[in-house]
């Protein structure tokens, strides 16, 4: 790449498909919160499939969203290591484990392995939903990293 290679913003690009997506993820998070998940739990979420993804933009912006949901600093800091605390729930142990599962998409076994520890502690309704969010949150990392979405400096 070159320093004059211009990008091509994919939500620009095409705005319609764009438009989808946002709407895909605002039902995603009516329904989450009708399976009685927070938007602080979403949003922890959205920040641990970000690190996976490696997504600067998406990072950014979910991370201020977490902090303003009522995420702790300490608990943002040590979500890469979640498995070595005791500073996260067992539901949310559990929706940790599924959306690195779905993020990740390991082996049969590990991935069986996660989804059985997170059926043991998610209802049906909030499997599906975690499942979705994550689904959801990898599209647009995946839109934010192939269109290299800037991250800007706060002012």
């Amino acid at each position: 790449m070159t320093a004059t290679t211009q990008h091509i913003f994919l939500d620009k690009q095409h705005p319609a498909l764009w438009r989808a997506l946002n709407g895909l993820g605002l039902k995603v998070k009516e329904a989450a919160q009708e399976a009685g998940i927070d938007v602080r739990t979403m949003e922890l979420l959205n920040v641990r499939i970000s690190q996976l993804n490696g997504c600067a933009f998406c990072l950014d912006l979910h991370v201020r969203d977490a902090l303003e949901a009522g995420e702790t600093p300490q608990r943002l800091a040590v979500l890469p290591a979640w498995r070595d605390t005791a500073l996260f729930t067992e539901k949310e142990r559990a929706a940790l484990a599924l959306i690195e599962s779905i993020t990740e998409l390991p082996g049969n076994s590990e991935q069986e392995h996660e989804e059985a520890y997170a059926r043991e502690h998610l209802t049906e309704e909030e499997f599906s939903v975690v499942s979705w969010l994550a689904i959801t949150m990898n599209a647009f990392n995946r839109v934010s990293i192939t269109s290299h979405h800037p991250v800007r400096r706060e002012r």
